[in-house]
């Protein structure tokens, strides 16, 4: 079983930034792919990015690509993501994830965080 805790979110200007960690509970940290998914109102639980067990291979969603970065310190057990040049498109829960399963396009997710709510105002 793997514990996953978010921080980091809360509400920015669009054009802002805001990091978000994700600290995991597991001494096998480094054996899992981790990534972020986002659930804005209304809508379904979407991919946003991944990083690999290493640290040397990400995966992004189109929509964050070239403004969202995911890393990982596997020492710390904890994976980051930076949020920069933020949309009001961007605002929804951020949820962290622990997976076994990682593809060029996203990842699969064994198990997940409580959550991180970010805001973007215009």
């Amino acid at each position: 079983q793997v514990q996953l805790v978010e921080s980091g979110g809360g509400l920015a200007q669009a054009g802002g930034s805001l990091r978000l960690s994700c600290a995991a509970s597991q001494r096998t940290f480094s054996s899992y792919h981790m990534g972020w998914f986002r659930q804005a109102p209304g809508k379904e639980r979407k991919f946003v990015a991944a990083i690999n067990w290493s640290g040397g291979n990400t995966v992004y969603a189109d929509s964050v690509k070239g403004r969202f970065t995911i890393s990982r310190d596997n020492a710390k057990s904890t994976v980051y993501l930076q949020m920069n040049s933020l949309k009001p498109e961007d605002t929804a829960v951020y949820y962290c994830a622990a997976g076994r399963y990682m593809t060029g396009q996203a990842m699969g997710a064994d198990y997940w965080g409580q959550g991180t709510q970010v805001t973007v105002s215009s």
